[in-house]
């Protein structure tokens, strides 16, 4: 395909909170596929507008092989250009994440930006970021996005004149602005992960106060727009953002709730899951999807009314299992049952996973399920244990102690008889010393 000449020779720099109207590319390999690609193209236009852009078309391309130097054929190339051009497209999206060499070849072609989900990904996020651990976590995910793509951003600058040190006479020239900008991003970086390092400190700071009030910890997972917040929101009456767009939570929340049976618990929203999401943001927000990690059993939230809510609750699992939270005691709630059209699909669920239970976080339904299903899993927590440990073991005695309800307690010679309630995630720690 010959490329016209742009009559500046390069993309300008953009900010893409300027642009208005995207066009919306995806690709899929053979006519099973095809039905796939239109749907994550749709969840493609829902990221658009969470971020206040407007997907003026959804294009599907079948290809054989991705192109290395522009991911589509030429004669693709062309259809997209003529499409661009007539719809007067401001953007170029593609579903799939394209390396900066692509980009660069695209937007000589379309003479106009050319991004992925990723880079849209990351922008929804810095635009709803709230705390200052959302922020930083942004940051370093758009450094790390920008750094291979720094020749995109500054090719249309020549190179700079030598610097005054070097003295004017000596004709040299100086660093290219891309050497420098590399320098400042790594700065940058470094800056970032001293700050996130501090973050996490205090957050785990907060953890041990959590573990020691002994409260059982609830952490709410799941697909992006599932319903988190709303649920939340109708247990606790908390003050969170409800909105029906996706990441509209990108915080931690956490607020205490009593059960019926008048047990304190704490509950804790998280941030939401997507398919394709990028890799450099589960390595950024690994922090506050640690909470996940960090708490006594997930809530699991399902948005069961969806047409693909079997394919979203597996996109969640795999993130679960990619930060080794799939151990933990998971409650499968599918939400917005007064929205679903196919009561088939509440049968699947339950048969592949075993703790099931169906709600309506709006108007309430199923809320006694819920809560009844929430009392068990709190039961199987903790464990009577009788021990015969060793008085050269008292620091393990203390935490026993202070995590546990001792029921009683003797010294015999230099061991010490205990019989105590503890939480099930220090079962492992009293295994040597178990009696019977």
């Amino acid at each position: 395909m010959k490329q016209e000449k742009a009559p500046e020779q390069h993309m300008q720099p953009f900010e893409l909170r300027a642009l208005k109207n995207a066009l919306l590319v995806g690709a899929y390999r053979s006519g099973t596929e095809k039905e796939l690609c239109d749907d994550y193209l749709t969840e493609l236009e829902r990221l658009c507008e969470t971020y206040g852009l407007t997907a003026i078309a959804k294009i599907s391309c079948p290809i054989k092989k991705i192109e290395a130097s522009a991911y589509l054929g030429e004669g693709k190339l062309e259809e997209l250009k003529k499409a661009a051009d007539d719809l007067k497209a401001d953007v170029i999206i593609f579903d799939d994440e394209i390396s900066p060499h692509q980009q660069r070849n695209l937007e000589k072609i379309f003479f106009r930006p050319v991004i992925d989900r990723t880079e849209l990904i990351i922008e929804v996020f810095a635009q709803r970021a709230q705390t200052r651990e959302a922020r930083l976590q942004i940051e370093l995910a758009k450094v790390k996005y920008q750094f291979p793509r720094l020749r995109r951003m500054w090719t249309h600058l020549s190179r700079q004149t030598a610097t005054a040190g070097a003295g004017a006479h000596t004709k040299g020239e100086g660093e290219k602005q891309i050497e420098i900008d590399r320098r400042l991003l790594r700065r940058q970086l470094d800056r970032l992960n001293t700050e996130l390092e501090q973050v996490a400190e205090q957050r785990q700071t907060q953890r041990s106060l959590r573990l020691r009030t002994g409260i059982p910890t609830f952490a709410i997972v799941g697909y992006t727009n599932a319903g988190k917040s709303t649920l939340l929101k109708a247990l606790t009456q908390a003050d969170v953002l409800v909105e029906d767009k996706l990441f509209a939570t990108l915080d931690t929340t956490t607020r205490k709730f009593t059960l019926p049976n008048r047990q304190e618990i704490l509950l804790i929203d998280t941030v939401g899951f997507i398919r394709k999401i990028p890799h450099t943001l589960v390595a950024a927000f690994k922090s506050t999807l640690e909470e996940a990690v960090h708490t006594d059993i997930l809530l699991h939230l399902v948005d069961v009314s969806h047409p693909k809510a079997e394919e979203q609750a597996e996109s969640t699992m795999a993130v679960l299992k990619e930060l080794g939270a799939e151990e933990h005691p998971i409650i499968t709630v599918l939400n917005k049952i007064d929205q679903c059209e196919n009561p088939v699909i509440l049968s699947k669920f339950r048969v592949k996973y075993p703790k099931t239970v169906a709600i309506s976080a709006v108007s309430g339904t199923g809320f006694d399920d819920l809560m009844e299903i929430m009392m068990k899993e709190i039961s199987l927590l903790r464990k009577v244990v009788s021990c015969r440990i060793p008085q050269s073991h008292y620091g393990l005695v203390s935490e026993l102690m202070r995590e546990g309800r001792v029921i009683s307690c003797e010294y015999e010679e230099n061991d010490i008889l205990i019989k105590l309630e503890i939480p099930g995630r220090l079962e492992y720690k009293v295994q040597p010393f178990l009696i019977g």
